[in-house]
């Protein structure tokens, strides 16, 4: 009897040893596809009003947890059954990522607001429709980017046991949205942090210039995730592009893959635009007739 504990201990251990190994690989494997996470979440959750920054990211990280509830038992399934669909899925979600990408370069050269519409937009915000269409926009760039992080670390696993996959991959996916949101929580209060330590030190002394520096970084910051953010999602789409399309695969072999891989990303973005803006020019003629 207690030879037969130890040997379910025994093989308890393995298990555990095996899955924090398997846990490792995966997550470096997804390093690269976490920090463009972080730069696109990042920048989504920004330009809210101080006191419902933290509500904001609450809502998305509850959505990144479901879209992770969703994505993991799907993609474990679809690998066993129909793994064609999960080449899929990724290329479609390619398509909406460079189109975001796209998107919010066009709206920087073409419809930039004037300054003096800043205080307006910042009233505008408490808007309750507002502020939901943005968390939607953000929960579903999520799910995208979810999509391509847990595909990543289960190709670690794939010669793995069920067990090991499904553990390591849960693992791979809590751990990218704990982390990833934890960290934006942490850039978007950046000021609040800085504007305590000021009053703490009465406005003088090491605390005080800390907490200048950390309010005076904050608006830098966001616009540097601003426009990497922007660069992930045409990066990430475009290596979704090339590792799942063969054709593009081999394209330009001698070109260096970020390159190769940025230009396929906007290309991508710049026809699905096109492609919505007829759409919607043709239903604005139809409405018309």
């Amino acid at each position: 009897m207690a030879s037969g504990i130890f040997a379910i201990l025994d093989d308890i251990a393995a298990l555990m040893d095996d899955i924090a190994v398997t846990s490792k690989v995966a997550t470096r494997k997804t390093a690269g596809i976490l920090g463009d996470d972080l730069a696109v979440n990042a920048e989504k959750a920004t330009g809210f009003l101080s006191t419902r920054e933290l509500p904001v990211l609450w809502a998305i990280t509850k959505g990144s947890l479901v879209n992770k509830l969703i994505i993991v038992p799907i993609a474990l399934l679809l690998n066993v059954f129909f793994p064609v669909a999960i080449k899929v899925i990724l290329v479609l979600g390619g398509f909406y990522l460079a189109y975001e990408g796209v998107e919010k370069i066009i709206e920087y050269f073409f419809h930039r607001p004037k300054k003096g519409h800043q205080v307006v937009e910042q009233r505008e915000e408490k808007n309750s429709n507002d502020e939901k269409a943005k968390i939607k926009s953000a929960i579903t760039t999520d799910f995208i980017l979810s999509v391509e992080i847990v595909i990543i670390a289960l190709g670690t696993v794939l010669n793995q046991s069920l067990t090991i996959q499904i553990v390591t991959v849960s693992i791979v996916a809590l751990l990218a949205t704990v982390g990833v949101y934890g960290i934006v929580a942490l850039i978007v209060r950046m000021d609040d942090a800085g504007y305590g330590l000021i009053k703490h030190a009465n406005n003088s002394g090491l605390l005080s210039k800390l907490g200048h520096l950390l309010v005076k970084s904050l608006p830098v910051i966001i616009k540097i995730l601003g426009v990497v953010g922007t660069i992930a999602l045409i990066l990430v789409s475009g290596g979704i592009f090339v590792h799942n399309i063969e054709y593009l695969h081999h394209l330009f072999p001698s070109m260096p893959s970020v390159i190769k891989e940025f230009a396929i990303g906007l290309a991508a973005g710049l026809v699905m635009v096109i492609i919505l803006l007829g759409g919607k020019k043709m239903l604005l003629l139809v409405k018309g007739n």
